[in-house]
């Protein structure tokens, strides 16, 4: 498993909006895997890959895979006479888990390491009140460290901030910030790289593949809207992560997935009904390839898929997901044996379709 690389797409900083540093990490990484590669105006990195096989008459089926690179952040909206950050949210944020948290501000010409809190009082003088108070995120500030008309030099209104915290390789399991979305960018480009490697006939693709890394996922799939009306793909595909609730607290008919029972095949979730014919086509693919999966829907939350099937005339679409625990915080948390599956499936799957 390429941990070195799933690091460096973890760590590297990428708000809705701001991809910019993410997708130059990933422009270097797929040089060789496609025959075309440009950006659009969203910002989002359109790549592919023309048949290596023998393309149906008429024209090859065309496929669009989509991983955003967007994580969720803010943006500074207000820079008081103190020199604190005032923020503005770029995504979704369960504010419980935002106290006390390091931040890493994206400046023009430098990055600055910054702790956001909540204003209010310390635990050692607030009221049994106030620690029950929990602060919406206009209430969050962030602490540069630094002399209040340095910070106005620095610091404009408009920069990227994102939660700062490292990757960690455990036995098992990674934990990082932004597994949502960067394990997707993951498995595309891993899938793409086995299939490029393999000298099987088997791996050899009939279809156009095109892998869109799109912007602004968690702000409402806008990247995969306009990617997906250019590509105009007949099959989609959605990569990635989806709950995995199998943690104390949560009913086991709540749970999404579990950790360590395969890679996710999506039937529905909140933004998209699954094509049941190409659900059943991956489900056939990781049986025949031995590749563990597990069946999942998810009742609140999208993904890119839903843009891929709504664009142009439609398009006929299915979601491959990775379980991850403890989502949209700086500990979300994945089994290494459900990423390699659905890097598996997908590089599988996709010399299957005619």
């Amino acid at each position: 498993m390429n941990t070195a690389l799933l690091k460096k797409l973890c760590e590297t900083p990428g708000i809705p909006g701001r991809e910019e540093r993410v997708r130059a990490v990933i422009e270097k990484e797929i040089k060789g895997l496609f025959d075309e590669v440009r950006t659009d105006a969203m910002g989002s990195l359109i790549c592919t890959r023309k048949p290596t096989g023998k393309a149906k008459r008429g024209g090859a089926t065309k496929i669009m895979v989509a991983a955003h690179m967007d994580e969720i952040g803010f943006y500074v909206r207000h820079i008081d006479d103190n020199g604190f950050l005032w923020l503005n949210a770029a995504g979704g944020f369960d504010t419980r888990n935002l106290f006390s948290k390091r931040v890493l501000v994206c400046g023009a010409k430098d990055d600055y390491v910054g702790v956001m809190n909540p204003g209010g009082k310390p635990v050692h003088i607030a009221s049994p009140e106030d620690r029950k108070k929990v602060p919406e995120i206009d209430e969050f500030f962030v602490d540069l460290g630094m002399d209040a008309k340095e910070v106005k030099k620095l610091i404009q209104i408009g920069d990227p901030i994102v939660l700062h915290e490292p990757f960690v390789e455990q036995p098992l399991k990674i934990v990082s910030k932004a597994l949502d979305n960067r394990i997707a960018c993951y498995i595309a480009i891993e899938a793409i790289r086995k299939l490029d490697k393999s000298r099987a006939a088997s791996s050899k693709h009939n279809a156009e593949i095109t892998i869109v890394f799109t912007v602004q996922e968690e702000v409402g799939l806008r990247g995969a809207v306009t990617a997906a009306n250019a590509v105009g793909a007949d099959i989609g595909i959605g990569l990635d992560t989806t709950l995995s609730c199998d943690t104390p607290g949560v009913p086991d008919t709540q749970r999404v997935t579990k950790h360590g029972e395969g890679t996710g095949i999506m039937v529905q979730d909140s933004s998209m009904i699954a094509d049941h014919k190409l659900v059943e086509d991956l489900c056939t693919v990781a049986t025949k390839k031995k590749i563990p999966f597990q069946r999942c829907i998810l009742p609140r939350g999208g993904q890119d898929g839903a843009a891929i099937q709504r664009s142009g005339s439609g398009a006929r679409c299915a979601t491959i997901v990775c379980g991850t625990r403890y989502i949209h915080t700086v500990t979300e948390s994945i089994h290494k044996d459900d990423l390699q599956a659905s890097v598996d499936l997908l590089a599988a799957w996709l010399p299957t379709v005619k």
